[in-house]
C-alpha cells in the first residue's frame, strides 16, 4: 500500500464558516462535501484557500456504496471531476446505503449495512467499481448508527479489515462515530481499533454530539466532548494519522469556539503514544489466539470466520447476493421513511426513533434549500409541523431539492396554507422552480381522491 499523503489539522469546509475558516491560524486542509460544489464554479474563498496552498478533500454522501445497486456512473464521474478540478490526493465516501431502487427511496442520511458475508461481498464489488472509476485513491469512512442488524455476522472491526484486504481501500476512522456506536450498539471503539489496519488510515474525523434518552445523536452540531478525544487519543496510541479533521455541519460557534476545538485536537496529537494516560496495546489487524481463531469477544455469537469467495453465500452468485440484499434494505427503509412495518428482528422503539430523527433531517435540510418555505407558511414552527405532516405519508425519492417541490405541491393539492396571500406566494415559488403551472382544481380534487383511497 501506497504511503498516505500528509494532511496536518483540518476542518470541514461550510459556505456558513467560511470566512472563519479562511482566518483559523495553521490551518492545512479542509474538506469540503462534494455534492455541494460544482467544479467549474468554485466559491469564491475556496478558490483563495486552494491558491494559499491549502489541500481541500472532496467529501462525498450519495453513493451508497453499500447498496444492493451497482455504483452510478454519473455520481462517480461527478466525484472524479471534483477531484482533478481540487487537485485532491484522494476522495473520501461511506460505508453505508442512501437509497433503494425497488421500491425508490431515499434515505437523506446515511444508513449501515448488515454485517454479513453477502453483504461484504456486494459492497467489495462495488469498491473496486468505483475504485476503477475514480482518478485519485479512495478512502471509505465508518459510520454512526442508531441500532444493528440483525443476524450480523462479522464484528466491525472484521468487517473493514476484510474490506481493505479483499480490495486495498484506505479507512477513515471517525472516532466519533467509535463513540456512538459504543453508547448505541455496546461496541467497544478500542477493540475496533486494535482489530482493524491501521496502516490503511487515510485520515480521522472529529465530531461533536449529544446523548438523550440513552442514544447518542451523531449532530455535528455540538463541541466536540472530552469522551470523543479520549477515542482521538487511543487512536494516536496506536498510530500517527496522517489527517485530523474537525467537522462542523449546523449551529455553528463563534470563530474562537472553532479554535479552541482544533487546538484541543493539536493537544492530543502532540501527546503522542509515549503519553501515560494515552497509552494502549496496538495489535494487528490479523492478530490471532494461538489456536488459530480470532482474539475472544471478537466476533458475535454464532459467527462464520473466513474470507468471503464473493460467490454471494446461499446461492445465485453476486447478483443473487444483490437481490437479497436489496429486499433487506427495501424493507427496512420503507420502514423508516414510508410507515411500513418494521422487519423482523430489529428494534421497534430504535427504528421508531430513527425515523422521527430522519423526518426532522428531512424538514431541517430542505428549509435550508428553500428558506423562502417556512416564512411563506408563518414561521419555523409552523412549516415544521406542516412538513413532518407532509412527510409521514410521503418518502423521498428524488433529493431534497425535489422534496422541496413535492412539498409545497402537496399544500397547493390541499388549498394550504388556509391564508390566500400565502398561498399566492407559495403558488409562485413553486412555479418559478418547477417550470410548469401549478395543477388546477381539477386535479387538485382528483388527486385528493386518490390519496383518500389510498
Amino acid at each position: 500500500m501506497k504511503p498516505v499523503t500528509h494532511l496536518g489539522v483540518g476542518i470541514g469546509w461550510r459556505p456558513e464558516i467560511a470566512e472563519a475558516v479562511e482566518r483559523l491560524p495553521g490551518l492545512d486542509w479542509v474538506e469540503v462535501v462534494a455534492e455541494n460544489i460544482c467544479p467549474g464554479h468554485l466559491p469564491a474563498p475556496l478558490t483563495r484557500l486552494l491558491e494559499r496552498g491549502v489541500r481541500v478533500v472532496p467529501h462525498g454522501v450519495s453513493l451508497g456504496l453499500g447498496g444492493a445497486d451497482r455504483p452510478d456512473a454519473g455520481k462517480l464521474a461527478a466525484l472524479g471531476e471534483r477531484a482533478s478540478a481540487l487537485g485532491a490526493p484522494l476522495v473520501t465516501e461511506h460505508i453505508a446505503y442512501v437509497r433503494t431502487s425497488s421500491p425508490v427511496l431515499e434515505a437523506g442520511h446515511l444508513l449501515p449495512v448488515p454485517r454479513t458475508r453477502e453483504a461484504l461481498d456486494v459492497l467489495c464489488e462495488n469498491v473496486r467499481i468505483a475504485q476503477d472509476a475514480l482518478p485519485v485513491p479512495l478512502a471509505l469512512e465508518n459510520i454512526a448508527a442508531l441500532f444493528p442488524w440483525p443476524g450480523d455476522e462479522l464484528t466491525e472491526a472484521r468487517f473493514l479489515t476484510e474490506l481493505v484486504e479483499r480490495t486495498g481501500v484506505r479507512l477513515l476512522i471517525d472516532v466519533a462515530n467509535l463513540h456512538t456506536n459504543r453508547v448505541n450498539r455496546g461496541e467497544d471503539p478500542a477493540a475496533v481499533l486494535d482489530a482493524i489496519p491501521l496502516e490503511a488510515l487515510a485520515y480521522v474525523h472529529v465530531a461533536g454530539g449529544v446523548q438523550r434518552g440513552g442514544v447518542w445523536h451523531d449532530t455535528h452540531a455540538h463541541p466536540v466532548p472530552g469522551v470523543v478525544l479520549d477515542v482521538l487519543a487511543q487512536l494516536r496510541a496506536r498510530v500517527e494519522p496522517a489527517g485530523v479533521l474537525l467537522e462542523r455541519d449546523d449551529d455553528f460557534p463563534p470563530e474562537g469556539e472553532l479554535e479552541n476545538e482544533l487546538r484541543a485536537i493539536r493537544g492530543v496529537l502532540a501527546a503522542g503514544p509515549d503519553e501515560p494516560a494515552r497509552k494502549a496495546p496496538r495489535a494487528t489487524a490479523t492478530a490471532a489466539a494461538p489456536d488459530g481463531n480470532e482474539p475472544p469477544g471478537n466476533e458475535p455469537p454464532g459467527a462464520e470466520v473466513g474470507a468471503g469467495d464473493g460467490a454471494g453465500g446461499s446461492g445465485g452468485g453476486l447478483d443473487g447476493a444483490r437481490t437479497r440484499l436489496g429486499l433487506q434494505q427495501a424493507a427496512l427503509l420503507s420502514a423508516l421513511v414510508a410507515g411500513t412495518p418494521v422487519p423482523e428482528g430489529f428494534d421497534r422503539q430504535r427504528i421508531r426513533v430513527q425515523a422521527r430523527a430522519l423526518a426532522a433531517k428531512r424538514a431541517s435540510v430542505v428549509a435550508k434549500l428553500a428558506p423562502e418555505l417556512p416564512a411563506i407558511l408563518g414561521g419555523g414552527d409552523a412549516y415544521r409541523t406542516a412538513f413532518l405532516g407532509y412527510a409521514r405519508g410521503r418518502p423521498m425519492t428524488g433529493g431534497y431539492r425535489r422534496d422541496a417541490l413535492d412539498f409545497a405541491e402537496h399544500l397547493l393539492i390541499r388549498n394550504l396554507p388556509a391564508d390566500p396571500a400565502a398561498r399566492r406566494r407559495l403558488t409562485a415559488w413553486w412555479r418559478e422552480r418547477a417550470g410548469a403551472r401549478p395543477p388546477g382544481r381539477l386535479t387538485r380534487w382528483a388527486r385528493a381522491l386518490v390519496g383518500k383511497a389510498a
